[in-house]
């Protein structure tokens, strides 16, 4: 495939939805959209849309193309901007994913780092899902756990993420709380429902019976929206239990119960300005934390 601007469109029509709204952002008539998805995809040989009343929604195939060209643009964004004198703006989308536990600590640093550039949209994709970064599916991850391996990734050490145990006032009034650690197997626990490489999760299924952990549940924040319902007693993050005064911290933080978290980004676009200045950004925010 030699033909870019078909490509560019296709990227547009897939982040607006819409003929018209592709053809605003490229400054074309619609008709001119239309032609370069028909040539595109008669060059392919696939469907990279599906058509309907209210636009255009990408395909499976389409969606393998569009990352791709996602982070081509990208590029050439940064080579134009530097071309140009404006290598160091902070324009487009910015697409960082993290699971979703931690976007309490993210969502204010991508508020307030959006707010000094007015020009940007940020686009916060959380999950369970590994978002391919080769693929141009987000600038950055915040990952947690073993240090990423991926190839022709950047990876740089961010933060530890301190656990300890807790229960609500209401387990502690159902139940009451355990005296010393040799009580914790009288008690009820909140945890994953699959077994996990986890180290806080290791360590509970070692010192509790399993029939103990008897609320389980598919990820973190339903976790603990469970130990805060008085479902049992659950392993929380520090930061996040301090903003509930109805959590009691049954067994404080070990270091063996930490979580460190990683930034990653593509070495592709690990350079360009606007990874560049929220990784910056980032470790600002944190410096200033730990102060």
């Amino acid at each position: 495939m030699n033909n870019w601007d078909e490509v560019r469109t296709a990227y547009q029509v897939a982040r607006m939805g819409t003929v018209s709204g592709a053809a605003d952002v490229l400054g074309v008539h619609h008709a001119t959209v239309i032609r370069h998805i028909d040539a595109l995809e008669a060059k392919l040989g696939v469907k990279l849309f599906q058509r309907h009343a209210r636009g255009y929604t990408s395909t499976e195939a389409g969606q393998d193309l569009l990352q791709v060209a996602q982070a081509t643009d990208d590029q050439f964004s940064q080579l134009s901007g530097r071309l140009k004198g404006r290598g160091t703006s902070v324009t487009g989308e910015l697409v960082v994913t993290s699971l979703a536990v931690f976007s309490p600590i993210l969502a204010p640093v991508l508020a307030e780092f959006r707010a000094e550039h007015p020009e940007l949209v940020v686009r916060f994709l959380t999950g369970d899902r590994l978002f391919r970064l080769e693929y141009g599916e987000a600038h950055v991850a915040i990952r947690a756990g073993r240090v990423p391996d991926q190839p022709d990734n950047v990876v740089q050490p961010f933060r530890h993420q301190d656990l300890a145990l807790y229960a609500s006032k209401s387990y502690r009034d159902r139940y009451g709380l355990p005296a010393n650690e040799a009580e914790l197997s009288k008690h009820y626990f909140v945890g994953h429902d699959e077994e996990t490489r986890a180290p806080f999760n290791v360590w509970l299924r070692e010192t509790v019976p399993i029939e103990r952990i008897a609320y389980r549940t598919a990820d973190n924040r339903s976790m603990q929206d469970g130990v805060l319902a008085g479902a049992g007693m659950g392993f929380l993050a520090v930061t996040e239990a301090k903003k509930h005064p109805d959590l009691i911290e049954v067994v404080p933080t070990r270091p063996e119960w930490s979580i460190p978290l990683w930034l990653v980004t593509h070495v592709d676009l690990h350079r360009t300005a606007k990874v560049q200045s929220f990784l910056a950004f980032l470790k600002n925010v944190e410096k200033r934390c730990q102060e």
